[in-house]
């Protein structure tokens, strides 16, 4: 059995990335579905709720980057400004792509939140296979 105390910055990098992985993976298996299912309009919706919670994952990734420098002190920390400035033009655009893609688009809201939701279940399940992992 690994302890948790030897989760590494690296093993946190891994699994974010598997979860924007496995979210992609997820996004393009359920969009034709859905296009074919719902129409086109709602396709792109899950698309741009996918996107919106890929960016967070990504930005969170990055966040959490700088902090652990930080905190390690032992590299060179990236200007933590502007991560932050990053993290709040993603936020800001978010906002716009979200009021946008739902005046434009007719399509269901249904699978923009399916889309939105997709970074939590990916999340969830390399948080799972992370435990398994760890606990083995």
């Amino acid at each position: 059995m690994r302890a948790m105390e030897n989760f590494s910055d690296e093993d946190f990098k891994r699994t974010i990335l598997r979860a924007l992985r496995l979210l992609a993976v997820v996004t393009v298996v359920a969009a034709p579905l859905l296009w074919w299912k719902l129409g086109w309009q709602s396709a792109v919706l899950l698309l741009v709720g996918a996107a919106i919670s890929g960016s967070g994952l990504y930005e969170w990734l990055r966040l959490m980057t700088a902090v652990m420098v930080r905190m390690d002190g032992g590299a060179k920390a990236r200007p933590m400004g502007m991560v932050l400035l990053g993290f709040f033009l993603r936020l800001g655009l978010t906002v716009v792509l979200l009021y946008v893609s739902l005046k434009i688009l007719d399509g269901s809201v249904y699978a923009l939140a399916a889309g939105l939701a997709l970074g939590v279940f990916a999340l969830s399940v390399e948080g799972l296979r992370l435990m398994k992992a760890w606990t083995v």
